[in-house]
């Protein structure tokens, strides 16, 4: 069995592959990011991030069993955050095009002309540009396996926190 630091590698290089992916599919495959995907991507560098300090805390310092178990519970409220951001994101998909919410400016135009805070409602809600699906594999929209990932990481980060040996 993987020690739990190993594991802690495993879900930093996890999140870092999925972020590689979608700057794979956004520059190369030119698919343009939607609210919904930033917020998504926002949460799985944080649960990369919280990972990473946690193995950091672990290999400078003792960390003992209680200092493990709360880097994993936020590693786990991040995932289940974001999953939460697929969800709406897959419900968005599923919606019959005249129901969809209608498209709004990109998130560069909110940024430059919005409050902060009102851009980020907007952000959090999606809108009719969240609601296009633009790929899918296997019949599987890119949130559809961002929720996949999501789960994995809540995993991953569940069974440390679990686990007997916490070293």
């Amino acid at each position: 069995m993987p020690s739990s630091k190993q594991l802690l590698l495993l879900i930093w290089s996890g999140t870092i592959l999925l972020i590689a992916i979608a700057l794979y599919m956004q520059y190369f495959m030119e698919l343009i990011p939607c609210a919904l995907c930033m917020t998504q991507r926002v949460f799985i560098i944080a649960v990369g991030v919280i990972a990473l300090i946690a193995w950091l805390h672990a290999s400078i310092s003792s960390l003992g069993n209680a200092g493990l178990r709360v880097y994993n519970l936020l590693g786990m409220l991040m995932a289940i955050i974001g999953g939460a951001f697929s969800l709406r994101h897959l419900w968005l998909q599923s919606l019959p095009e005249d129901l969809a919410p209608a498209c709004g400016p990109s998130l560069s135009y909110l940024l430059d002309t919005v409050p902060f805070f009102e851009a980020l409602t907007v952000l959090l809600k999606g809108d009719g540009n969240c609601a296009e699906i633009s790929w899918s594999l296997l019949g599987v929209t890119i949130p559809g396996w961002t929720l996949v990932a999501f789960i994995g990481l809540f995993l991953i980060n569940a069974f440390v926190f679990y686990r007997p040996e916490r070293k």
